[in-house]
């Protein structure tokens, strides 16, 4: 984990095994105050990046094998058109991770004074029926 508060990142966590957590994989997620970076593969890069101020919702998971192992994924529920829900896999310290996300969009949001409109599926309102 990797914390500056007057830096860039706030956190740089590892994609790890879920036996007993060891950062053998080649994927890495970055989350910053403006954005989300997760960066996979040895051979074949592959780069995704999604702004902070995209992420609508936050969800932690934790499986028992993940408690066990001090783990948990962070699932983001974003406006992105590439990742509409991105995954942070079986990463330590996910739910300081996912109130910083929460904290951070939030953030983002108001800096950029964007507003998240949601469909609720009401009917034409010109009709007189809803």
């Amino acid at each position: 984990m990797d914390e500056r508060k007057n830096g860039e990142i706030q956190f740089q966590e590892r994609k790890r095994w879920l036996f007993f957590a060891l950062p053998f994989t080649f994927t890495i997620y970055t989350v910053g105050e403006d954005m989300i970076t997760v960066s996979e593969g040895f051979l074949n890069k592959k780069e995704n990046d999604c702004y902070m101020y995209k992420v609508q919702d936050v969800e932690l998971l934790e499986s028992l094998p993940q408690r066990i192992f001090g783990l948990g994924t962070v699932r983001c529920f974003t406006g992105d058109t590439t990742s509409p829900t991105l995954l942070l896999q079986n990463v330590k310290n996910a739910r300081a991770i996912k109130n910083f996300i929460l904290e951070a969009s939030e953030k983002a949001r108001m800096r950029r004074r964007t507003m998240n409109m949601l469909d609720i599926g009401a009917e034409d309102a010109e009709d007189g029926e809803l």
